[in-house]
Formats: structure tokens, C-alpha cells, sequence
């Protein structure tokens, strides 16, 4: 809408020496914020055809002055603003994105932190639909980071996230919520399509040689607030530690320590 404008003004108003011409920066800039370099540079071309239309066709300028070594500084200036605007504003735009992923994700994990999995769970609360929400944390952390150190320890939370990561289903969002706790949004609304899944995703880690106990709730069945949700999640969640913690001592020690079983995954690898 600018062009035309600034064209009649260049028409009606424009003598020697007035300048109307510097307003097709403002078009040009527009553009490119919104396009691009590419198409910043399209729009100073474009600005410089509309500036040689209207001194063609002002009668206070004579035509001689449209084909000049002033044109050619003014094709230059107006494409190469055009194309500075536009590649800082798609640069900005890239900085942007990364930003908000990164202030989005776990830095251990790459999965959803704790905030953005909050606005994630609120939202799924406003939809009115069905969900399954599933809370996970590891076994005997704490003796991983104690016996075998914490690189091992973090090493076991990052192959965690990948093997819930590689679970999902569409739809269903993964987060690292707390040190050795995780959680799962998925879009399943029935308790025993719930419970399947933790069932799947226990094993799935078994066979990489990660305990983990999982507790599940499903909305509304469970509770229509996040709070009632992860209430009764948790409380799932605590009753199967209970049950996973008799396992005697003979068979703990029998099992691998993870630095081994990271080890044997990586020689199998």
C-alpha cells in the first residue's frame, strides 16, 4: 500500500530537492522484516522502478534525470538496505526459535523441562479431551550416583529420555521434571491403554538395562486438575517402588552395575 502512496505524493508534492523518494526505505524495510533478505532486495528493485516511474511522470522533473549515475546509487542503496534488513530480521527470527527451545528444554535430556511441560499439561486440561499422564523415576538413583558417580548417573538419565524419547507415540509429549523423574502426556484416555504403555515402556528400558518404576493417571477419570492428576500418578508411582524395592539382595547384587551396562550397550553398539 506504501508504493502507491508514496508514488502520488512523489506526482503531486515532489520538486528538486524535496526528497519524497527517502519514504520507499519504510516500504523496503517492511518487507524484508517480514520476508527476508530475498525478498528485501526484491522490494528496493521494486522501490527504484517506482521512484524512475515518478520523476517519468513529474512534470517539475525533467526526464534526463532517470537514467543516471544517481539511479544507479539509488538501486544500490534501496536493495542493499533491503537486504541488510532482511537478513538481520531473519537472523533475529533463528535466535528467537533457539532461544525459546532452549529455555524449553531439559539441558541434560533435550526433553521438555518443568515449565513448558506445565504449560503443556495445562493446556491439554483446557482442550476437554481424554489423557493418560505417566510419572517415571529411575531406581536406586541415588546408589548409580553414589557407587558409580554421577557421569555414569548422567549418563543413564540421558539414555532414559532417549528411550522414552524413540517410545512416543504422535502426540504424546515427553519431560525430564525432576532429577531422576520423568514424565509423559500421552493421548490415551483408557486406564488399561495407560497402563499398557507403562508396561511397554518398563520393558523397553529393562531390555537397556534401566530399572524404572511408573505410576499413571488418566483425566478425568483420576481428576480434571494437574494437581489431582499428579496426586494420584504419584501415588501409583509410590506403590510400585514399594513393590520393586522387596527384590531381595542376592538378586541386586547379581545384577550389572549401569557403568557395565552402558559399557555393553556401547561394545554392542
Amino acid at each position: 500500500m506504501l508504493y502507491p502512496l508514496i508514488l502520488a505524493a512523489f506526482l503531486f508534492l515532489e520538486k528538486p530537492g524535496l526528497g519524497l523518494g527517502h519514504f520507499y526505505y519504510v516500504p523496503v524495510a517492511m518487507v524484508a522484516l517480514a520476508e527476508g533478505a530475498g525478498w528485501g532486495a526484491a522490494a528496493g528493485i521494486a522501490a527504484t522502478g517506482f521512484y524512475a516511474i515518478g520523476m517519468v511522470l513529474n512534470p517539475h522533473i525533467a526526464t534526463s534525470q532517470v537514467l543516471t549515475a544517481g539511479s544507479t546509487v539509488r538501486l544500490i542503496t534501496y536493495t542493499s538496505m533491503g537486504v541488510l534488513v532482511g537478513w538481520f530480521a531473519a537472523h533475529h527470527r533463528d535466535l528467537s526459535d533457539r532461544l525459546r527451545i532452549a529455555s524449553e528444554r531439559d539441558h541434560l535430556t533435550g526433553l521438555l523441562n518443568t515449565r513448558a511441560f506445565d504449560a503443556a499439561l495445562t493446556t491439554r486440561l483446557e482442550q476437554g479431551r481424554g489423557f493418560g499422564l505417566i510419572l517415571a523415576d529411575v531406581d536406586n538413583m541415588k546408589e548409580i550416583n553414589d557407587f558409580e558417580g554421577h557421569a555414569v548417573g548422567n549418563d543413564v538419565l540421558r539414555h532414559v529420555g532417549e528411550v522414552l524419547a524413540d517410545g512416543r507415540e504422535p502426540g504424546e509429549q515427553v519431560a525430564r521434571i525432576g532429577g531422576d523423574e520423568f514424565a509423559v502426556i500421552t493421548t490415551l484416555s483408557g486406564t488399561d491403554a495407560v497402563r499398557a504403555l507403562c508396561g511397554r515402556l518398563t520393558s523397553a528400558l529393562a531390555e537397556e538395562g534401566i530399572s524404572m518404576s511408573f505410576g499413571w493417571a488418566v483425566c478425568p477419570r483420576d481428576g480434571e486438575t494437574s494437581l489431582l492428576l499428579f496426586r494420584a500418578a504419584d501415588e501409583r508411582l509410590y506403590a510400585q517402588k514399594v513393590i520393586r524395592s522387596r527384590l531381595t539382595a542376592a538378586e541386586v547384587v547379581a545384577l550389572p552395575s549401569q557403568a557395565e551396562r552402558l559399557a555393553l550397550r556401547s561394545r554392542a553398539g
